[in-house]
């Protein structure tokens, strides 16, 4: 049973979780309405994405050794602030100066700060589900979920009514900090030295050179990208590819995000009576059948089943490889930001692209070409097996040894209080 005392901690790593789904799902779900304010094509829009995947990828590529120099505490706060102001100045940006110029900069901030924050929650997350001693990592990214579809049916009814963008990022952006700001006062000490044993640096170099971590790695790759695809697409292609309307684009996401959040509220009890492996493969083929129904179904009332099946399908992996990339407490740090590292790279970095691609041969299509790497991550799914087993079996002393109790900051030697997709 869980101490009580970390009961607000764990509160406090939900909001900001929950927090974190406000800002993806804020600028996804309003995303025609920022086409249009600006008057982008498919490609130009992909072109204006690559920017805040540029930032991301500047901050993403250094956020490992910054969560474990500053702490995960630290840098959510610092991540969340920067990607809330940036938000809201590409709200301002776009509607109020129309400046494609002045956007891109902003989503290039809103990305830096959004990388460094979801890599310092991943580490977050596996503290806390060390901490409270139970496979809890899919419900805390279920609430990043819930904060999608709560930030989805925002954008729906902002798009209803015709509301500036600059006025639902400005509002966003002002929740987002105070969900963070607020939830990292619960957070427990957290150290960000390793002590006697290696450095920061020697960890994360090592973590960097094992096979199994950089295969769960690309396992999360394949997934993270058809999750991007999803979120950063979906809507302009049921506006544009089913010819619906743009508040109907919004609702497509949230159905999405919706499937998403049920199966990840459900996704602990699932791996507890089924594993990880076969859920890792399950999921892989729900996705990969959503995103093809999706992109060849006859009619828009099909395209909403496939995306409920698409979001269950992708729902989990994130999950279920932070989980895995955590079975050493000891390592649990080094390993789960590299993971993590890979694994926004492609969330952050395909779906841009693919604006490229659909210019050239429709967006339709182009989302068809994201289920080549879902087949990947399904042969590779039998990497999330925990590697527990492997170093008992290993193990040459003839008595077992008694597991340790958590320590007070409830983690390892490289710190990170817990929580987070």
């Amino acid at each position: 049973m869980a101490n009580p005392e970390v009961l607000p901690w764990r509160n406090g790593v939900i909001a900001t979780y929950f927090a974190s789904g406000l800002v993806i799902s804020t600028l996804v779900a309003r995303l025609p309405s920022v086409r249009d304010a600006l008057g982008l094509s498919h490609g130009e829009v992909g072109l204006l994405l690559l920017c805040m995947t540029a930032g991301s990828f500047l901050s993403v590529s250094a956020s490992g050794f910054i969560v474990m120099r500053l702490g995960s505490k630290r840098t959510m706060v610092l991540g969340a602030t920067l990607a809330s102001l940036a938000m809201a100045a590409a709200g301002i940006s776009s509607a109020v100066f129309g400046s494609v110029a002045l956007t891109g900069l902003a989503l290039a901030l809103q990305g830096m700060g959004t990388a460094s924050w979801n890599v310092a929650s991943n580490v977050q997350g596996a503290a806390m589900e060390r901490a409270l001693g139970k496979g809890i990592m899919p419900a805390l990214h279920g609430f990043f979920s819930i904060g999608t579809v709560v930030g989805a049916a925002a954008g729906a009814i902002g798009a209803a009514i015709h509301l500036s963008i600059a006025w639902h990022f400005g509002f966003m952006a002002l929740a987002v900090v105070l969900l963070v700001h607020g939830g990292a006062r619960t957070f427990h000490p957290e150290t960000t030295s390793t002590g006697s044993g290696p450095s920061n640096k020697a960890l994360l170099a090592a973590a960097w050179r094992e096979p199994r971590t950089l295969v769960l790695g690309l396992l999360v790759l394949g997934m993270a990208l058809a999750e991007g695809a999803a979120g950063d697409w979906v809507a302009l292609a049921l506006s544009d590819g089913y010819g619906s309307a743009n508040t109907v684009g919004a609702l497509g996401y949230g159905v999405f995000v919706t499937a998403m959040t049920v199966a990840r509220m459900l996704g602990g009890r699932i791996l507890d009576r089924f594993g990880r492996a076969l859920v890792m493969r399950v999921s892989a083929a729900s996705a990969l059948a959503g995103l093809l129904l999706f992109v060849f179904g006859p009619s828009l009332q099909m395209a909403m089943v496939a995306l409920a099946l698409w979001g269950l399908g992708v729902a989990l992996s994130f999950p279920i490889a932070m989980t895995a990339a955590s079975d050493d407490p000891m390592r649990a740090a080094a390993r789960v930001s590299v993971v993590s590292t890979i694994g926004y790279g492609a969330f952050l970095g395909g779906p841009p692209l693919l604006g490229l691609l659909a210019d050239r041969i429709g967006l339709l299509n182009a989302l068809a070409s994201v289920g080549v790497l879902v087949v990947m991550s399904f042969m590779l799914a039998g990497a999330t097996a925990p590697e527990r087993k492997k170093a008992q079996e290993t193990d040459s002393t003839p008595e077992p040894e008694p597991v340790p109790e958590p320590g007070p900051d409830g983690q390892s030697a490289t710190g990170a209080a817990t929580i987070k997709e």
